[in-house]
């Protein structure tokens, strides 16, 4: 606890305290309600009670000022809600799952308590990630030189999770005003601190980074915890710098409905946790010092009960979410090209250029047309260099490095931040090279999983306006983690845009749209065709390409090949051939976008020629040729004239001797005997 404390009760005025008093006991209140609606089959079937936190989570609430701050409460923080602001009937909303639900309409998890137009964020279920989020918004606090600060609550055990490491770091290093409050009640789950770490305190953990201040206080005492925030939240804008703020509690009940905490706490620990119970002991305090009597501390408990009631009623007669409803909101509506609806244009028009350059050159024309356009990654800022492929090559230069910067070699940390920064204002634009390679981004899966349902989970809401670039694909002799594609993986996750394009000038096109676009798109770039003069196109200064719009790069009457990426050069040069030997018409449909899919320019090109072979790099088990497979058999199957035909990769890593290359991803060779057996079906 701080010394010299600003709050004591004795300093304290009496409408002060009792506000904060009627705040703790309609907490209670409903805390207590909760089961019952589960026991009624009415919903709130996860709760966590918060009994136990209680002087920390009013404090939170009273210090955060939804005007200039930004909160991210975790599950247990039902009374954090109610201090900022939330009113019953809001919370019961929540736990019942309705329609009218402000967090999310009843599509995330009950007790995932939030108010987006007051920036309390909607949080997910996986514990802790939230501080990612937390420190993102923190960054655009300070670029914008804005006042507040975000302020992240979890409990001490998520803090073992990798991505509070990064986050914490990486805020210290930023030196941002966010505030990480750690609700420590020596329990995850069932799991004792001692199994989690070696220290007593979590926050301990963390004594060694710069630029952190860590502030210690007792949870379960009201003024302790109130000065611990407003020290807090006053150090962290005055000093521009991080704070943890670590809160011992006590949990009175057991983890979750789900959960019977008498299976590993005695009767000794269950009582002595019940006797640490903060309401009570603020209770006492306020009768023994003579501020109120239990007649008006009654009274106020007697309100609060009126309050709830009132509220159970509102929220038993307010509407089910409509299943009719699941399709909104999955992805938001994207930029629409006026000038070029189909994403053609007159193949000399523009500068002719390599597929790197294009990228390079629209980048900078969507800095410049954006000031609130933001890029970072691994190495993408750094003197005349621009990534290990030098796309961003010349922008720090150009745009400075309070839009262009490095990120530090932590996948999910850029992904994380991305998300959390794009909170704070509607117009910012991130960009971010999510990893110097595709098959570096794993790391980064659990933060592009966040940002592929926000959209849906807040019910439109919040869509993260992210575009991810990755440099992705063989060819180039790179071997394991250098050398795969990762769209077949990710393309089973909905919520986010997949483009993938084998031209400069569809690869400006998409990445312009991209960026101009809300919500997330994965921008996924051959680099083996960066500097490939096969890949070289006219592009126009303007140029945009819808998303879910295909491009017929060679008109054919015999054969289709569906394709994109890495492998349409090669489609192409083995449709030449094809036809100077045979007199065979293939024709080659490029999707360059696969979510959303271009269908009917699919089944239209297979309704025309009979036959279809897919081709991508990826590999053929698992990879996203086989969507397409399906579509084709499913419905356009009276339209063939021979199966359905698929090449790609091996289903094996790639090597790194070319040799093993070779044999492992798909080339002409490969593709020419493919189609030649399907001509001679």
């Amino acid at each position: 606890m701080e010394k010299n404390p600003r709050y004591r009760l004795e300093t304290v005025e009496k409408q002060t305290l009792q506000n904060w008093y009627y705040l703790m006991s309609l907490g209670r209140k409903l805390d207590e309600r909760a089961p019952n609606y589960l026991k009624q089959a009415l919903g709130w079937s996860y709760h966590a009670p918060y009994a136990g936190h209680d002087g920390i989570q009013l404090a939170i609430g009273q210090v955060f000022d939804k005007e200039t701050d930004h909160l991210f409460p975790y599950y247990r923080d039902m009374l954090t809600a109610i201090s900022a602001g939330l009113t019953p009937e809001e919370i019961i909303l929540n736990g019942i799952s309705k329609a009218t639900d402000v967090a999310s309409g009843g599509r995330h998890m009950s007790n995932h308590f939030a108010k987006p137009e007051w920036n309390i964020h909607n949080v997910s279920s996986c514990t802790g990630n939230h501080t990612q989020h937390a420190v993102g918004v923190a960054r655009a606090i300070k670029k914008y030189g804005a006042k507040g600060v975000a302020i992240s609550s979890q409990g001490e055990s998520s803090t073992s999770e990798g991505y509070v490491y990064e986050a914490i770091n990486g805020a210290s290093n930023e030196k941002l005003p966010v505030i990480f409050v750690f609700q420590d009640n020596r329990y995850g789950i069932s799991v004792p601190k001692r199994d989690q770490t070696a220290n007593t305190y979590a926050a301990d953990n963390f004594r060694g980074f710069k630029n952190l201040r860590i502030i210690h206080c007792d949870g379960k005492n009201v003024f302790a915890s109130m000065n611990a925030m407003i020290e807090a939240k006053r150090h962290a804008m005055e000093k521009q710098e991080p704070v943890i703020v670590h809160a011992s509690v006590v949990r009175i009940h057991s983890h979750s409905n789900s959960d019977k905490h008498e299976l590993y706490r005695d009767d000794n620990e269950r009582h002595c946790a019940k006797a640490s119970d903060p309401f009570e002991r603020y209770r006492i305090q306020l009768v023994k010092s003579g501020t109120f009597t239990e007649d008006e501390l009654n009274a106020i408990d007697e309100q609060a009960q009126k309050e709830m009631m009132a509220a159970h009623r509102k929220a038993m007669t307010a509407p089910d979410p409509d299943p009719a409803s699941v399709f909104n909101f999955v992805m938001p509506e994207p930029y629409v090209s006026v000038k070029y609806p189909d994403g053609l244009h007159n193949l000399n028009e523009g500068k002719k250029l390599k597929l790197i350059q294009a990228l390079n050159d629209t980048l900078k024309a969507e800095f410049r047309a954006n000031p609130d356009t933001f890029i970072w990654g691994q190495d993408v800022a750094n003197k005349e260099k621009g990534g290990i492929f030098n796309v961003t090559k010349g922008m720090q230069q150009e745009f400075g490095s309070v839009r262009v910067f490095n990120g530090p070699i932590a996948e999910d940390y850029i992904m994380g931040t991305a998300d959390g920064m794009s909170r704070y204002n509607e117009k910012i634009r991130i960009v971010v090279e999510g990893a110097e390679f595709a098959d570096y981004f794993w790391p980064a899966m659990e933060q592009y999983l966040e940002v592929s349902h926000e959209y849906w989970r807040t019910n439109g809401a919040f869509a993260p306006n992210v575009t991810i670039r990755l440099a992705s694909g063989g060819y180039i002799g790179g071997g394991l983690y250098h050398s795969q594609t990762i769209e077949g993986a990710l393309a089973s996750i909905p919520g986010v845009r997949i483009v993938y394009p084998s031209s400069a000038d569809d690869a400006a096109g998409l990445l312009r749209t991209s960026m101009r676009s809300k919500g997330p798109t994965l921008f996924l770039e051959p680099k083996a065709l960066y500097n490939d003069p096969s890949a070289e196109s006219f592009v126009p200064d303007d140029f945009e390409v819808p998303f879910g719009v295909a491009r017929i790069r060679r008109q054919g009457s015999d054969l289709s090949i569906i394709t994109y990426g890495n492998t349409t050069p090669m489609c192409l040069e083995v449709a030449e051939r094809i036809e100077k030997e045979s007199g065979k018409s293939i024709e080659v449909v490029d999707i360059r976008s696969l979510i959303p899919l271009d269908k009917d320019a699919i089944l239209k090109s297979v309704k025309k020629t009979n036959k279809v072979l897919v081709v991508h790099e990826d590999k053929v088990f698992g990879g996203f040729g086989g969507e397409i497979a399906s579509m084709i058999a499913e419905e356009a199957f009276q339209y063939l004239d021979a199966p359905v035909k698929r090449v790609g990769s091996l289903f094996t890593p790639v090597g790194f001797n070319r040799i093993l290359e070779k044999a492992i991803l798909p080339n002409a060779d490969k593709i020419y005997l493919a189609v030649s057996d399907l001509l001679n079906y």
